[in-house]
């Protein structure tokens, strides 16, 4: 009997190690920038070049007072409504893509707890839609230690640190960091660099339309950017800057079509395994379109614009 007891708690201290073990510890990033991200050394751009940076990557982190405003209210429109609101994890959200379709929840109401147990069974045939409801602090928590699989356990992991970067940076710090470390290309990380990529200005001089592209270009963006395949970026981008004009739609999350990037390398291949086209930017925020345009959103795309009230995608192959 000792034995187990002793086994039990060897369990619970190895398994408490292991979700709160992340280096350094979030508290580091109140006053400091990251060297690398979890995401860029995963990406593994090559040996390092000058001034410390990866060949090929570009990562030009800045503070929140050199980015344009039109960036974080860009960025809130299209990834996270309730960032300001929420603890770290949006429940509200979680539920809604889980399929619970009650106005509210409380544990101590039995037809919530009834109606929530219902749905639970069928939560990974909605995996998608869950991943749309994930929250910036949840996105960061990912780019910063973590990795883009799909496993229970890392879900666990990330919900955890997502919980320590609010306790331990508060809300501006977190919308600083994301915009800073967020993949917004091939080798582009952050709205500093993608400014200076796609636009040739800098982040503090993108406008409204510019800032919409990049916020359009999440969580996807090697799929679609304002230089490559940009169709779903756009449509997207259309969207976000209609609510950033006040009009009253509801844009709704993304979700994966079959363009499957390596989660190694990032590469991106169309379902016949050859790399995907591309598209190039130009200077003002617009997207040039070439023989790599994006192809039309699928279906369920579609269906889910559809069913927000949100304009049907266009289709992009023409």
């Amino acid at each position: 009997m000792k034995r187990t007891i002793r086994a039990a708690a060897i369990a619970v201290l190895l398994s408490s190690g292991w979700l709160f073990a992340v280096w350094p510890p979030p508290l580091w990033y109140r006053t400091h920038w990251p060297a690398e991200t979890a995401f860029m050394w995963m990406r593994g751009q090559g040996g390092r070049g000058a001034e410390g940076q990866r060949a090929g990557r570009l990562y030009l982190p800045v503070p929140a007072d050199s980015i344009s405003p039109s960036v974080s209210e860009a960025v809130l429109i299209g990834e996270d409504n309730a960032f300001p609101t929420h603890g770290g994890i949006d429940w509200r959200s979680l539920r809604q893509a889980m399929g619970y379709r009650r106005e509210g929840f409380s544990w101590k109401e039995p037809r919530d707890r009834q109606a929530l147990w219902e749905v639970v069974p069928a939560a990974w045939s909605r995996r998608e839609a869950l991943r749309g409801a994930s929250t910036i602090t949840q996105q960061l928590a990912k780019n910063l230690y973590l990795s883009p699989s799909r496993n229970p356990l890392r879900k666990i992991k990330e919900a955890v640190t997502a919980y320590r970067l609010e306790a331990a940076l508060g809300k501006d710090r977190i919308l600083e960091l994301y915009v800073n470390v967020a993949e917004l290309g091939d080798g582009i990380w952050g709205v500093e660099a993608a400014s200076q990529q796609y636009f040739k200005r800098r982040a503090a001089e993108l406008s409204a339309e510019q800032a919409a592209a990049l916020a359009g270009s999440l969580p996807f963006p090697l799929r679609s950017n304002p230089g490559y395949r940009p169709g779903r970026m756009r449509w997207r981008q259309n969207l976000i800057l209609r609510r950033m004009r006040g009009e009253q739609i509801e844009v709704p999350p993304p979700v994966e079509d079959n363009l499957a990037p390596d989660e190694t390398t990032g590469a991106v291949k169309d379902s016949s395994g050859a790399d995907a086209g591309a598209a190039g930017a130009d200077s003002e925020g617009g997207v040039s379109d070439t023989a790599g345009a994006a192809p039309a959103p699928d279906s369920l795309l579609s269906a889910q614009a559809d069913s927000l009230g949100a304009p049907t995608p266009p289709d992009t192959t023409k």
